[in-house]
């Protein structure tokens, strides 16, 4: 187990990066993730979350900065060196072996006492429901079953600094994935391992992470728990990524506690410090929009019935706005919107202020 700590990483992969972070698929990064935590990261595709992954686990040497565990400055130091787990996209996995001389190779590797080894093995072997399988040839298995075991090589030493996981469920069939991060989690209650997970679905990073570090164009741009995404986005994207539908994003003018929207005026409770010059607006979830007879006109352009809730597209003074409704709740002849004060979040230029109540 390791408290990871990125202090000023940056990382180019042209060969002469002039300085400007354009050139960099890594902008700066300082952050601790401490000893023990289950971490996601997650973010589009090309955000740089594979990058960030293999700078920690050493198959990348950043441009710029330190890379410590614990402490301990490792960011020249090879994979072999870092006593680390990883965990690929694709399944890696010794065809000509069985399922469970596949998750023993690590342990014998280091010499593990025999004993050990078959306890251990039995122990993932139940935990990943391949007991039937042990003594099966890995290449004859499906895709998500050699998954499964490069899963469990990844978890089967207890004494590793860190396991990485990279992607690991795209191949897993999707009846399957809640069933694997579950295992996971448990996992991690039981060793205490620091864990870090690569992700660009959201459910998988919200379900498995305590900690969720969100990434966009190579930066963090906020790092918190499932709740803290939800409640309070520190930037437009994380509310518009995170959320199904996701956040609302209205653009306004500030006029002291009000919000102009077009020819409606919306309290948001206080006042905002922001530059004059700033583009504003207000970020609200669906869930937080109500739909009633009083409040701000609110034209319906499509009703999507998704099972045990209707969500109801629209617009408010020429702005697309989202609202969440029961089941069994029908949209009014003439809408109207409010918005409910605890869901209200102003933005700056994209980032998130605070208001003064």
């Amino acid at each position: 187990m390791a408290k990871i700590t990125l202090d000023h990483i940056r990382h180019a992969y042209a060969t002469a990066p002039r300085g400007e972070d354009t050139q960099y698929a890594l902008k700066e990064l300082n952050h601790d993730w401490t000893d023990g935590g289950a971490f996601a990261l997650l973010g589009p595709s090309g955000c740089g979350k594979t990058t960030l992954l293999n700078v920690i686990s050493g198959l990348i040497t950043p441009t710029e900065g330190r890379i410590l565990f614990d402490g301990e400055d490792v960011t020249h130091l090879p994979p072999e060196a870092r006593n680390i787990a990883q965990v690929f996209q694709f399944p890696v996995v010794y065809d000509t072996m069985t399922v469970a001389d596949n998750l023993a190779f690590p342990l014998r590797n280091r010499g593990v006492p025999a004993d050990k080894v078959k306890s251990r093995v039995a122990d993932i072997l139940d935990m990943l429901d391949l007991t039937g399988l042990a003594d099966r040839k890995a290449h004859s298995l499906t895709a998500d079953l050699k998954q499964k075991i490069s899963l469990g090589r990844g978890m089967i030493r207890e004494d590793v600094s860190a396991i990485l996981f990279d992607e690991p469920l795209t191949v897993i069939d999707p009846h399957l994935k809640w069933q694997l991060r579950s295992q996971l989690k448990k996992l991690h209650r039981e060793l205490s391992t620091t864990m870090v997970y690569v992700t660009h679905d959201q459910t998988e990073a919200l379900t498995f992470a305590d900690k969720v570090v969100v990434m966009l164009a190579g930066e963090v741009i906020q790092v918190g728990t499932p709740e803290e995404l939800f409640s309070q986005p520190e930037h437009t994207f994380v509310g518009y990524f995170i959320g199904s539908p996701g956040m609302n994003v209205i653009p306004v003018t500030i006029d002291g506690v009000h919000a102009k929207l077009g020819e409606h005026t919306v309290d948001i409770g206080g006042a905002v410090d922001a530059p004059a010059s700033a583009q504003m607006a207000l970020g609200v979830r669906p869930e937080y929009v109500r739909l009633g007879d009083e409040g701000l006109a609110f034209q319906v352009d499509r009703v999507d019935d998704v099972g045990r809730e209707k969500i109801v597209h629209g617009r408010i003074s020429g702005n697309k706005v989202s609202a969440i409704l029961g089941e069994d709740d029908t949209v009014p002849t003439d809408p109207k919107a409010t918005f409910m004060p605890q869901g209200i979040n102003v933005y700056a230029n994209e980032r998130r202020v605070e208001v003064r109540r």
